[in-house]
């Protein structure tokens, strides 16, 4: 395995869609959504250490999720979990990786990948992901992993490839979310992936295109050469968060950058983004029901996502399509349909109830 070879584990979100499990004191990416024995940061973890050696993995976090990481995550020492001391998006803390990694390995080679995404071949994806790291390692090339579209979903980014070239093909364009009638013309033209948001690249690749796009960005970084991994890196990240955009690496650099480049592949791939998308990837019984729950009576209930403890009982009669979920005497249900109003929901908890319910 290439000692060079680093992987950066994205862990800072909320999650609020999958409210109420997923809450500000325990995200998504630390629950066992699917109930397969592992949460999502675990999988991850698991997947990942098959690119790179162990030591050499690193997880972006916010400083309230630092002991749960390591409760999870018990093999990762001090070093290895880097705890943002606020929400800024996803530049800024790709900067800050790259700059823990670049004092200790100025030749690294960095995976870039969020906690909380599906992914059921992982064989494939490793072979992907090597392929990549291979290419990056030898050209100044910034790599996104994109996802052979199976149809024409608006709730994806997509990527357009120049489809004359071969596995790795140049990136022509991005973009966001479109609305139906786009994202069908996208499909139909056979040169669009969506955008799954993992990311490969040199260490100098990325670092030029930081100085060169966000030139701001790369000098408060920059200013702490020096103190990161020492004891002075917390009180100057502090104090370079502070001064710091907001902004996502696909926007600031991305989507600027001449020297894109995507591989389109089959990888099983689901960035697990609402209930719905959840329910697609469990099992369902005779009536289309997919149940979490040891204890739960449906009668006369169809196409309905069920997530409760398993000690409970729970019986519904009824109901077709909707949402139930319980959690921490919490209880939600929602028609399945209307569930991006969930944030909304979480909006006005946090206006009208105490922080205990979000």
């Amino acid at each position: 395995m290439n000692q060079n070879n680093y992987c950066v584990i994205m862990a800072g979100g909320i999650g609020s869609r999958f409210w109420p499990m997923s809450r500000t004191q325990h995200p998504k990416q630390f629950l066992d959504i699917l109930g397969t024995g592992e949460t999502l940061i675990q999988q991850t973890y698991n997947r990942l250490k098959r690119i790179c050696p162990e030591e050499n993995i690193y997880i972006v976090t916010n400083d309230i999720y630092r002991e749960l990481t390591f409760e999870q995550l018990p093999n990762l020492n001090d070093e290895q979990v880097v705890c943002e001391p606020s929400r800024r998006n996803t530049a800024p803390c790709i900067a800050y990786a790259n700059f823990k990694i670049a004092a200790k390995n100025p030749n690294a080679n960095i995976v870039v990948a969020p906690a909380d995404h599906l992914i059921l071949k992982e064989d494939e994806f490793v072979r992907v992901i090597n392929m990549a790291l291979d290419y990056t390692a030898k050209n100044d090339a910034l790599f996104t992993l994109g996802i052979t579209p199976t149809r024409p979903d608006t709730g994806y980014g997509y990527i357009q490839f120049d489809d004359t070239e071969e596995d790795i093909k140049k990136v022509k364009t991005f973009t966001e979310k479109p609305n139906l009638e786009l994202a069908k013309q996208f499909i139909d033209s056979g040169d669009f992936c969506w955008n799954s948001g993992m990311f490969v690249w040199s260490l100098k690749s990325i670092n030029i295109a930081f100085e060169t796009l966000l030139p701001t960005m790369h000098q408060i970084f920059s200013a702490g050469e020096g103190k990161y991994n020492t004891s002075e890196e917390e009180a100057f990240i502090k104090e370079a968060y502070s001064t710091c955009k907001n902004i996502s690496i696909d926007y600031g650099i991305m989507e600027k950058s001449k020297n894109v480049h995507v591989i389109s592949a089959d990888i099983g791939w689901s960035d697990l983004g609402t209930w719905g998308s959840i329910y697609t990837h469990l099992p369902l019984d005779e009536n289309k029901n997919a149940v979490v729950g040891k204890n739960v009576m449906l009668y006369e209930s169809k196409g309905n996502i069920v997530n409760v403890p398993k000690n409970k009982l729970v019986v519904l009669q009824g109901l077709k399509d909707y949402i139930v979920v319980e959690s921490d005497n919490i209880l939600l249900v929602c028609k399945k349909q209307d569930e991006q109003e969930i944030k909304q929901f979480v909006s006005d908890i946090k206006l009208t109830k105490d922080k205990r319910f979000y």
